[in-house]
């Protein structure tokens, strides 16, 4: 049996760290959808959401998603290749959100993104895993904060990364990235109507994630 947790919220809340170790602690693969848009946005460059549709469309259907591996050492393939750590830039999660805007765009994520839930049971974190992708998952949350939270934990991870990006760049992209996530008119980001809504602000990973699994435990995996 396929078991589907999803995990979504704006921006910087901590979804990737929290997503990768619930999914250790439960022993199923991790999914990281907004790595798969911001690889199709490196992979298209900047701009390409001025594109015609019509040229975005060919190129698309020659891109193919793969996950191998469970938990923390789930890894998503593109094209057969691991994703370049170049995805991480804050310029490149800007590309994405706005490739977002773009129903082609997410109508091949979503397909890929279905495609593999359907046989392997996940974590999946993103936007709209709860509330479009999969609708049906027995096991849903949303995790929010605040704006100057989400950049200084943003700008924690990618100086972790080795990348040294200014803290009030960071806020701004966030904040450009929210009103479009928010407003957009195809899967605005926005809870699952059953969704448990969980706010990070004064809770740290650990604190997070206990609170997670303590809801999975009480309905049972």
């Amino acid at each position: 049996m396929v078991t589907i947790v999803t995990l979504d919220g704006p921006a910087g809340v901590g979804k990737t760290t929290i997503a990768r170790e619930l999914a250790d602690r439960l022993g199923i693969a991790y999914l990281d959808t907004g790595a798969m848009f911001r690889s199709v946005a490196l992979y298209f460059g900047d701009g390409a959401w001025e594109q015609p549709v019509d040229q975005l469309v060919p190129e698309l259907n020659r891109l193919d998603f793969d996950l191998e591996g469970l938990g923390k050492y789930s890894e998503l393939l593109l094209n057969g290749m691991p994703l370049s750590p170049e995805i991480r830039k804050e310029e490149v999660g800007l590309w994405a959100s706005h490739l977002g805007r773009i129903p082609v765009v997410r109508d091949f994520l979503r397909r890929n993104q279905q495609a593999i839930g359907r046989t392997t049971s996940l974590v999946a974190e993103g936007r709209d895993m709860g509330s479009v992708i999969f609708p049906n998952a027995r096991h849903k949350f949303f995790m929010d904060a605040s704006i100057d939270v989400r950049a200084k934990r943003r700008h924690a991870q990618l100086a972790a990364l080795g990348m040294n990006e200014d803290l009030e760049r960071i806020r701004g992209q966030i904040r450009i990235r929210d009103d479009q996530d928010r407003n957009r008119v195809v899967a605005p980001l926005k809870p699952a109507l059953d969704a448990v809504i969980i706010d990070t602000s004064a809770l740290d990973a650990d604190r997070v994630l206990e609170k997670i699994v303590e809801h999975i435990r009480e309905k049972g995996l």
